[in-house]
């Protein structure tokens, strides 16, 4: 089969780790970096939608977007995120390209997506961009990506620079959290 794109490696399906994601990963995270109730959110590399389906439940979006350049993966999420209890937009786009306009959103939530593209300040800048003024980038750590996949992320980071406006707020271990400045 001819991958969606050629610099796209996909990551297995693993059922324990979607759990534990749903479960608990996901639920923690809202809770630590104040994923408000009501927001916009944006789901970059949203994969099987496991995220999308816990954001759903746990924290009723007013609308909730996720993106994933892998069409058996939209197709996953589209199966996973079909009784939710509010509605989520699926869309086959590359983040480093998103089809959305500037500042449509009032989070954006990569659990892990840019430190595995090539060129990884256009997705950055791109997730910048789709932000509101004060809207919050929640990202994975670099440690929290050492202990998930310790080969493929060997010395990695997010370039920061390619979006100067988003500043660091907070830390929570395994995660961090961004927020769109003026």
């Amino acid at each position: 089969m001819v991958r969606p794109d050629a610099e796209y490696e996909p990551f297995p399906n693993i059922e324990l780790r979607n759990s534990i994601q749903y479960a608990v990963e996901v639920p923690l995270m809202a809770r630590l970096l104040d994923v408000p109730p009501g927001a916009r959110i944006l789901e970059v590399g949203c994969g099987r939608g496991i995220a999308l389906a816990a954001l759903a439940r746990f924290r009723r979006p007013q609308r909730l977007v996720g993106v994933d350049i892998d069409p058996e993966a939209i197709e996953d999420a589209t199966r996973r995120t079909a009784s939710t209890p509010v509605p989520v937009e699926l869309v086959r786009a590359d983040v480093r390209a998103l089809p959305f306009a500037d500042g449509e959103f009032d989070v954006v939530i990569d659990f892990g997506t840019c430190y595995h593209v090539a060129r990884p300040e256009a997705a950055v800048a791109e997730i910048a961009r789709v932000l509101v003024e004060g809207g919050s980038f929640l990202t994975e750590t670099r440690m929290s990506q050492a202990l998930a996949h310790p080969i493929r992320t060997s010395g990695r980071g997010l370039p920061w620079r390619a979006a100067p406006e988003l500043v660091r707020t907070r830390t929570a271990v395994l995660w961090s959290s961004q927020r769109k400045v003026g």
